[in-house]
């Protein structure tokens, strides 16, 4: 009997030592796995964030939920992306969103409606009507906005001088690349650039080989990873700001319970607000390490950019026939200046 005590002891504790060590054996497999798509690199801060809103789902709902985090476009580029949230056939994405199904998701791209990092910490709060804008346009296509992933400040980056920076009504002598929306070649030509419209992956070619002078619409941490051998001069104008959004599927949102939801959205909200403090910390980092790779940085204060930003809002009513007079309406009573 005695015997027989101790062999009963000495498996139950073989049983505990092996759970220690294996503990996914004996943990229940997760009722839902949610795929969660982004564009940017694996070593990327969104992606590290993406990470951190998985394991606090996973950690709150005692592991019932698990998000997987496919970065670098493993699921397809950002259009693919959008196009699955929508079938709900991917399930979560931190992504730009693309505006060929509303011209109208082109909203957060206006310049000059965000001026300083105190400003963006405001605007793109999940209280904020820039946030239920978006949703309320996105989810009419079946796609819930959880937060922003805010990346910093984009300036002009030129492989020649700009003439007068400062100056919207002088002509800049330099042809610069733009992303093809409208609102930054409204922008742009406020200021008094020369615009052509060339695709993501070729931009250092196109500065290379003279097909552009310059690139719009890029922070300090994106030109300087992708353009830093190219690139001679930077120019830190501060007039618009470069961000995503978290997603999640409307068809995956009705799935879940109001409880689960509250996670999701709670976890998305807290990173949007660490973005917002990691981008700043970025870009002054940044504009540091293009100065050590011996470009040529300009920055200003924000009473020197006063007239690019006073000519550029000047151009917010030449959208309303691509979003609408009444949108454009409802946006300048937010963010035009007092």
């Amino acid at each position: 009997m005695r015997k027989a005590t101790k062999i009963i002891m000495l498996v139950l504790a073989a049983v505990a030592v092996f759970s220690l060590a294996f503990p996914s054996v004996s943990s229940a497999a997760p009722e839902m796995i949610l795929r969660f798509a982004n564009q940017v690199p694996v070593e990327h801060t969104a992606t590290k964030l993406m990470h951190q809103v998985a394991d606090e789902v996973k950690e709150k709902t005692n592991g019932r939920i698990e998000i997987v985090v496919y970065p670098a476009n493993q699921l397809g580029d950002y259009t693919l992306v959008y196009e699955e949230l929508i079938r709900g056939t991917i399930e979560m994405a931190a992504i730009s969103i693309p505006s060929q199904f509303d011209p109208r998701l082109e909203l957060t791209y206006i310049n000059c409606f965000v001026r300083n990092f105190e400003d963006a910490r405001k605007v793109f709060a999940p209280d904020g009507w820039l946030f239920k804008k978006m949703d309320e346009l996105s989810s009419r296509l079946g796609v819930k906005i959880l937060g922003f992933q805010v990346e910093g400040f984009i300036g002009i980056g030129s492989t020649k001088p700009v003439n007068e920076p400062l100056n919207p009504n002088v002509d800049k002598g330099v042809l610069v690349r733009i992303p093809n929306m409208d609102v930054y070649k409204l922008g742009a030509e406020a200021m008094g650039y020369r615009t052509v419209t060339v695709p993501w992956a070729e931009v250092y070619t196109a500065l290379q080989t003279g097909v552009a002078d310059g690139v719009d619409g890029m922070t300090p941490t994106a030109a300087y990873t992708m353009l830093k051998d190219v690139l001679k001069y930077w120019y830190d104008l501060n007039y618009s700001v470069e961000n995503f959004n978290y997603m999640i599927s409307q068809k995956t949102w009705d799935k879940l319970s109001e409880g689960d939801r509250k996670i999701i959205a709670d976890a998305c909200a807290k990173v949007t607000a660490m973005s917002i403090d990691l981008a700043q910390k970025d870009q002054e980092k940044h504009l540091q390490l293009m100065r050590d790779a011996g470009i040529e940085v300009h920055t200003y204060k924000a009473e020197e950019l006063e007239p690019i930003f006073v000519k550029v809002v000047g151009t917010w009513d030449k959208l309303a026939d691509k979003f609408s007079k009444e949108l454009i309406e409802e946006f300048k009573v937010q963010y035009a200046p007092k």
